[in-house]
């Protein structure tokens, strides 16, 4: 049935129901809705529940009354209107607002609520409630009350990104403007990233894949970092133009020199074929992490690149709080996480597998490869070695975008 007849039957049998509610017994309701549900045929028990608010479950007693013998329904008591079972509301008039107490936000919740920091389960809410207005309250009565209330059962969404800078959205046009002019020229334009550090070893990863019934991969049911083998900490460069990523899977720490020695990695083994005459490249980063734009071993990193490679080297950084807008996210992260899903990162070279097996339908191709370099946290950089840096910064946001340079030309 389709959603357009769906709609036609509920507006058709809500009209007759609000002409006849005040006219039928409880006897006769049962077996108009049960003949109407009946006449519609696949789904009409839903329709006629939707459009009248009664129960599935009296409807099904209406369905059987009309299926049972003559004689056996002549004898059925039917009650008088206003009989049977009262609901809550009229036993605890206060209940609705008890129940928007307890699952109402923190700031209007009841501070001296037992389960205010506990998991608000409909059990909780209903036991609370029976305490509290003194009567028998059953989870089915508290969903139906919050149902009333225009209440449903939500996951937190992640949509704040925090307090917004005024010209992030001049820096998004900035960038795009500077990546469009470079690959017009056939300049390199890539985006780079850390993708999420991987514990490797037999533990469980989210997500489903195929197998044999009754035959699931096993795995540790707990996720203890000392009994992993290792962690992996993927670096990735994704080739804008080229639609080709690649990753460098660490086992070190991932700092500004991990960052850099992973762009270099991919400039050696792909982009320097890929781009044979290029004298500089494009670098589009996040504003925080080992390519964050404060960080000085970064552009310390950045200049030894420029240096042993001669290239002129353009970074623009994405505003705070909008590193989902980096393009490596979405064409190359996403696709390997979808790639790997369910499977267990067992070992370095299971991992460096999935990543370099991920393709899609747009052409996308990965190269990875293991680094297992040492990379220490806490190197510091001197005041004299960020002066030595030949660094030049954009007259528009110049911490966001800069120009780092060869200091020896060969």
């Amino acid at each position: 049935m389709k959603n357009h007849e769906r709609k036609e039957h509920e507006d058709s049998v809500r009209r007759k129901w609000e002409a006849l509610c005040d006219c039928l017994d409880e006897r006769a309701t049962r077996l108009w809705i049960a003949a109407e549900a009946r006449a519609i045929g696949y789904g009409g028990r839903a329709i006629v529940a939707r459009a009248t608010g009664i129960a599935l479950s009296t409807i099904g007693h209406g369905l059987n009354e009309l299926r049972a013998p003559v004689s056996s329904v002549e004898l059925v008591r039917v009650r008088r209107r206003g009989g049977g079972r009262k609901k809550i509301e009229d036993k605890c008039p206060q209940i609705g607002e008890e129940l928007e107490k307890l699952v109402g936000p923190a700031t209007r919740g009841d501070p001296e609520s037992p389960v205010r920091w506990t998991s608000k389960s409909t059990k909780r809410l209903a036991d609370e409630l029976s305490r509290r207005c003194g009567v028998k309250v059953s989870g089915k009565t508290v969903c139906r009350l919050l149902r009333q209330r225009g209440f449903s059962l939500q996951a937190p969404s992640k949509t704040l990104e925090g307090k917004r800078h005024p010209d992030r959205d001049a820096q998004f046009g900035h960038i795009d403007a500077k990546a469009s002019g470079y690959i017009k020229r056939g300049v390199p334009v890539i985006s780079v990233d850390t993708k999420k550090k991987e514990l490797v070893g037999d533990f469980k990863n989210g997500g489903r894949e195929w197998q044999p019934k009754g035959g699931p991969e096993l795995t540790d049911i707990h996720d203890f970092p000392d009994q992993a083998i290792g962690k992996a900490v993927p670096y990735g460069v994704y080739d804008i133009a080229d639609n080709s990523g690649y990753v460098n899977v660490g086992v070190s720490h991932d700092t500004g020199a991990f960052a850099v020695a992973s762009i270099e990695a991919w400039w050696e083994l792909l982009g320097a074929c890929r781009y044979p005459s290029a004298k500089e490249i494009f670098i589009t980063a996040d504003g925080g992490g080992s390519n964050g734009s404060r960080l000085r071993l970064w552009k310390l990193e950045l200049q030894r690149f420029a240096d042993e490679h001669d290239l002129v080297v353009h970074v623009s950084h994405f505003p705070p709080g909008t590193s989902k807008w980096n393009q490596i996210e979405h064409r190359l992260f996403s696709f390997i996480s979808i790639n790997w899903r369910g499977r267990p990162l067992r070992t370095y070279a299971t991992l460096v597998n999935l990543i370099s097996g991920t393709t899609t339908k747009a052409g996308l191709v990965v190269t990875a490869q293991m680094d297992e370099r040492d990379y220490p946290r806490g190197t510091t950089v001197t005041d004299e070695q960020m002066e030595s840096i030949n660094i030049e910064k954009d007259e528009f946001h110049g911490e966001w975008n800069y120009t780092i340079s060869p200091t020896v030309k060969r």
